[in-house]
């Protein structure tokens, strides 16, 4: 296996005219990100194929520089001062994570948050950085005023995978017991299962342990989705699956086929069967006001250990 967790990154603090960005073709019609580029540097990670388009680096050379738009927070509270704006709901992290190292020095993300807050305007974060509880205070109190959710990344808490195709991220461990003080502070948060690697992250048991560890940690909900491969993405992760697992390279060839980005629905529904089936039998639901208790039958996964 490669482990690198040693990988310099360099930060260019540069202004942007624009702090949201419409999005089309997603749930959501809003995205905000304070940094561009991830230092996570996920094997998978979609956002290299937006980049392969913009025609910047997708490959091992993506993460290695950050842009930090350092006026982001003041362009944010000017764009929801306009008139037109109509507090629709926020997605932050859609193509970067908000709580990725730099954010410990910049603080971006937090100002962002105090801003949408004060405005009561509603907005979700997409994240697999623990360093989200340092906010906890801005988001319980911005939760109490609007909608606001929080999805934390756990595709896997096979130790071996993750170090190998999470390169730059925090221990899913970790993440958890982030999620467990969010919701304790009552925040709404869940995780996403995504994306699910076929023939690394996929078993029975792997699904069963990160549900397990979800409901352990009071999350409100799991969803679960398998890996995409467009082009970026593609090749870069094909290049390190032949690295580190070369068995599986043909399966993955057969998988994405001629240029395949999504697998058939064959491949994927039975996947999202048996999270959505271990979901209901851990009783996952919105329990920010009642105690954290395990359900009947099950043993509570320890989250205190890394």
């Amino acid at each position: 296996m490669f482990y690198d967790r040693t990988v310099r990154v360099a930060y260019r603090e540069e202004p942007c005219r624009g702090a949201l960005n419409r999005v089309r073709g997603m749930p959501f019609a809003w995205s905000l990100n304070p940094y561009m580029g991830c230092a996570h540097r996920c094997t998978f990670c979609y956002v290299r194929a937006f980049e392969q388009r913009a025609d910047r680096p997708a490959g091992e050379r993506y993460g290695r520089s950050i842009r930090v738009k350092v006026n982001v927070a003041e362009v944010l509270r000017a764009e929801l001062a306009r008139p037109s704006w109509d507090s629709s709901d926020v997605v932050i992290g859609a193509a970067t994570d908000p709580y990725q190292p730099a954010e410990g020095r910049y603080r971006l993300t937090r100002a962002c948050i105090e801003i949408l807050a004060s405005r009561g305007n509603p907005f979700s974060i997409i994240t697999r950085g623990p360093l989200i509880v340092r906010d906890v205070d801005v988001l319980a109190a911005a939760a109490s005023r609007a909608s606001v959710s929080v999805t934390f990344s756990v595709p896997t808490l096979d130790e071996a995978v993750w170090r190998t195709t999470e390169p730059g991220t925090a221990p899913p461990k970790q993440r958890l017991r982030a999620l467990s003080v969010l919701a304790r502070a009552g925040v709404r948060a869940s995780v996403g299962m995504a994306p699910i690697l076929p023939g690394l992250s996929d078993r029975p048991d792997q699904l069963r342990r990160v549900v397990e560890a979800a409901r352990s940690a009071g999350a409100c909900g799991v969803w679960a989705n398998l890996l995409h491969l467009k082009p970026g993405t593609r090749e870069h992760f094909l290049d390190c699956l032949e690295r580190d697992w070369p068995e599986l390279l043909p399966r993955y060839e057969s998988l994405y086929e001629r240029g395949r980005a999504y697998l058939p629905t064959r491949e994927v529904q039975p996947v999202r069967d048996q999270v959505r089936a271990l979901a209901r039998s851990y009783r996952i639901r919105d329990r920010r006001k009642a105690p954290l208790e395990p359900p009947a039958g099950h043993e509570q996964l320890s989250l205190l250990s890394a």
